[in-house]
C-alpha cells in the first residue's frame, strides 16, 4: 500500500494507493485543516489509525522547498525531514516532494477527459516541454522538460519571482503590496492570498462600496472563495474587478512560464482556484494577457493552455513518484 498527500498552505490530504496489475487504484482520501494540527506528521497518524494496511512507500508533496529531504513550507511554520517522518511513521520509503511536482508528475498520463481547454494553440507541440501553474493559497510552478521522449520534472519557485506590473492600476497595486510586503512576488497577486491582497487594494482606494454583508462573510468565511463567489454571480463591483486583476496577472505569469521553459508542449492550471473561476480565465482576460509577449508572441499563440479537472490530482502524481521514486 502506499500513502501520498499534498500538504498546501490551508488544507492536507492524504490518500492510501493500492497497485493492481502495475496501476495505481485509490483506496481512501481524506482532507484536514492544517491550523487544527500541530504538524504533518499529527495529521498523517490521525489518518492512519485504525486502518489495518502496511505502508510499503510514501510520498507527501509540500507547499514549499524541499532540499536533501528536508522541507520548508513556504506559509506554514513547519520543517519536514523525510528521514525522521520515515522512522516516526515506521514507513522505510519516505520521500518528500514539492506540492507543484507531484501534480506535475501526473500531466503525462492525463488525457483529454482529464482536462478543460481554455486555449487551443495555433501549432501544438505534442512532444515540447511542458509548464504546470497553480495558484491555491500560494502560487506554485514547475516544469516538465522533455528529453527523448520522457519527461524530466523540474520543481521551482518561480511564484517568488519579482512581480511585473503592466498596467496604471498594476503599479499602484504594486506599491501598495510593496507597502506591506517589502518584496512582492506574483503570489502575492496571483493566488488565494493574492485575491484577498487585490480586494483590500482596491477597497482601501475606495474603487465601489463594499456593503456591510460582504465584509461579514469576509469575516467568517474563507476570503477568496467569498470573492470569487460574489464576482462569478455578479453581486459586487468591486469582486468583480478583483477578478479581472488576478486573471490578467495570472495570464501574464502563466505566458512567462512558456517563456521561461520552452514549454510549447502546453500549460497546465491545477488546484481549485482555477476550477472556481473558469468563467473569469474564459472570458478573455486572462487569455489577452497571456498572448501579450511582444516579439515572442508567437510562443504563447502556439502553446495551449488547460486546466486540470482533478483538483485533488497531485495525489496521483505522489502515488506515482512513491511507487517509482527514480521516475
Amino acid at each position: 500500500m502506499i500513502l501520498s498527500g499534498d500538504a498546501g498552505g490551508t488544507k492536507t490530504e492524504l490518500a492510501l494507493f493500492k497497485e493492481d496489475n502495475s496501476k495505481l487504484e485509490k483506496v481512501i482520501s481524506q482532507r484536514f485543516l492544517n491550523k487544527d494540527f500541530q504538524g504533518l506528521e499529527d495529521i498523517i497518524k490521525i489518518f492512519l489509525k485504525d486502518k489495518d494496511h502496511k505502508i510499503n512507500s510514501a510520498c507527501i508533496g509540500i507547499a514549499g522547498t524541499v532540499i536533501e529531504g528536508i522541507g520548508k513550507s513556504t506559509n506554514l511554520p513547519w520543517v519536514l525531514d523525510e528521514n525522521v517522518l520515515s522512522e516516526k511513521l515506521n514507513i522505510k520509503n519516505f520521500k518528500l516532494a514539492n506540492d507543484l511536482e507531484i501534480i506535475a508528475r501526473a500531466v503525462p498520463v492525463l488525457d483529454s477527459n482529464d482536462l478543460i481547454t481554455i486555449y487551443n494553440g495555433d501549432n501544438v507541440k505534442k512532444d515540447g516541454n511542458k509548464a504546470v501553474i497553480a495558484p491555491g493559497t500560494g502560487l506554485g510552478q514547475a516544469a516538465l522538460i522533455c528529453s527523448d521522449g520522457k519527461y524530466n520534472v523540474v520543481a521551482t519557485e518561480g511564484g517568488h519571482t519579482d512581480f511585473a506590473a503592466s498596467t496604471e492600476l498594476e503599479f499602484e497595486l504594486f506599491k501598495y503590496s510593496q507597502k506591506k510586503y517589502g518584496h512582492v512576488s506574483y503570489e502575492r497577486i496571483a493566488s488565494g492570498l493574492g485575491i484577498v491582497n487585490i480586494f483590500n487594494f482596491l477597497k482601501d482606494m475606495k474603487y465601489s462600496e463594499t456593503g456591510d454583508e460582504l465584509l461579514e462573510r469576509l469575516r467568517n468565511e474563507d476570503e477568496a472563495e467569498v470573492i470569487s463567489n460574489e464576482a462569478l454571480n455578479k453581486r459586487s463591483k468591486i469582486c468583480e474587478k478583483t477578478l479581472d486583476v488576478f486573471a490578467s496577472v495570472l495570464g501574464a505569469q502563466t505566458g512567462n512560464m512558456v517563456l521561461n521553459y520552452k514549454a510549447t508542449g502546453g500549460v497546465y492550471l491545477g488546484g481549485n482556484i482555477p476550477l472556481m473561476n473558469i468563467h473569469k480565465l474564459t472570458d478573455g482576460t486572462f487569455i489577452n494577457s497571456y498572448l501579450n509577449k511582444g516579439r515572442l508572441s508567437y510562443l504563447t499563440q502556439m502553446t495551449p493552455v488547460y486546466v486540470i479537472k482533478d483538483k485533488s490530482i497531485g495525489l496521483s502524481g505522489a502515488a506515482l513518484i512513491a511507487a517509482n521514486p527514480k521516475g
